[in-house]
This record gives C-alpha cells, structure tokens and sequence, in this order.
C-alpha cells in the first residue's frame, strides 16, 4: 500500500539563495531533497527582487538585500526568509508576520570572528601600525614609539552590548583593559565591565570606542 503523502514535495519547493550564499548551504538542501535550487552571487534590487521572488518557497539573503512590504506582498508562495548573518534588520518583520512567512537568522555565525578584528584593529590604530606599514612601503623606517601606545591599561567603549559587543568586552579584559558598555536595554556585564547609561559620559571616558549596533 502507497503511503500517504502528508508534506509538499520537497522537489517541488523552489529556493532562491542570493549574495553568495555558501556551497555548503547548497549541498546541505540538496542532500535534505531540494532540488530546485537557484544561487546568485550578488544581491538584488527591489525592483529584481519583486520580479524574482514570484513562486519562491524559501529566500536566502545576507544583509545587503533587502526584504521589503512590497517584495514579500507579491510573493505569492513564499513560506520563509533565511538570513545568512546575524542581523535581521534589511527584513520587514512586520509584513512577513503579517503574511505568515517565517524569517530565521544566524545570531552566532561570526561574533567571535567580528571580536577578534576588533581587538586586532585596536592595536593597530593605538601602535599606528597603518602609518607605520605606509612609511615602510616608501622606503622609510618609522622606528620611534611616540603616540604608540599598548592595550593594557587603555578603557574600550562599548556600543551595543550584544553577542558581538560582550565578546569584544570578553577579550578585552583578558588584554588588561579598562571596559565600559552602552546599551539602550540593561544587560548584564561581563567580568569587570560596566554599564554606562548615558552615551556622551562613555565616549569622554574612552580611549577607544567600537560599534556593535544595526
């Protein structure tokens, strides 16, 4: 006896991956039994989008693309947005709600990645490393330390005290520095770290400030 069918046909579900999704996202609805697959490297207008999403299942994005009321309005078979990245911002959350559509993200893929160019990119600036690499590239041999200055000791402004942002305030300490965080919600602090309520008080009380917000 013929078992019953009781989902849509995988095979029959169409997926749009744009912005140059992984390979491995690729191999991975192919082995799960989607088939109709299409990938574009680049991200796509409102105007293209609205063109392209007609009889699409599944949408995935980054965070260039945008998902607007008006792309998901004429999506007529869409049943859910997958961002390939943290954010959802670039996503009408509300229009999506209101059509049913589900919108998945991926709020860990590269927070410790992100924290560590952070930390990488303060010594740089504090050791004027970019100044000195140039000078190098024309010939000159900068080798006097002034206005070079180590981490340690230094205090980190924190904005946005999200995955990205207590990670940073994570390593930073580890390196001996001083970390102050603000955040529009009350969050719990890392280590040593404290929560600064107003936005101007930690931007005076920092050496460094970095960004971690939409």
């Amino acid at each position: 006896m013929k078992a019953a069918q009781t989902s849509y046909p995988r095979s029959k579900i169409k997926v749009l991956l744009l912005e140059n999704i992984s390979d491995a996202a690729v191999n991975e609805l192919e082995t799960g039994g989607y088939t109709e697959i299409e990938k574009i490297n680049g991200a796509m207008s409102e105007t293209d989008l609205i063109t392209a999403v007609k009889g699409v299942h599944l949408i995935g994005i980054r965070s260039k693309t945008k998902i607007t009321k008006n792309v998901i309005a004429v999506a007529d078979k869409l049943l859910a947005i997958g961002a390939f990245c943290i954010g959802v911002n670039q996503i009408d959350l509300k229009a999506a709600t209101e059509k049913g559509v589900a919108v998945f993200n991926a709020p860990y893929s590269n927070t410790r990645s992100v924290a560590e160019l952070i930390i990488g990119l303060s010594v740089m600036l504090i050791r004027k490393i970019a100044d000195k690499n140039a000078a190098a590239h024309q010939g000159r041999w900068l080798k006097e330390a002034t206005g070079s200055f180590e981490l340690r000791g230094k205090t980190l402004g924190i904005v946005g005290y999200g995955n990205i942002g207590s990670q940073v305030s994570n390593m930073a300490e580890a390196m001996g520095m001083h970390v102050l965080y603000y955040d529009v919600a009350t969050k719990l602090p890392h280590g040593n770290a404290k929560q600064i309520r107003d936005l101007k008080d930690l931007l005076k009380k920092s050496n460094i400030v970095t960004l971690h917000v939409p």
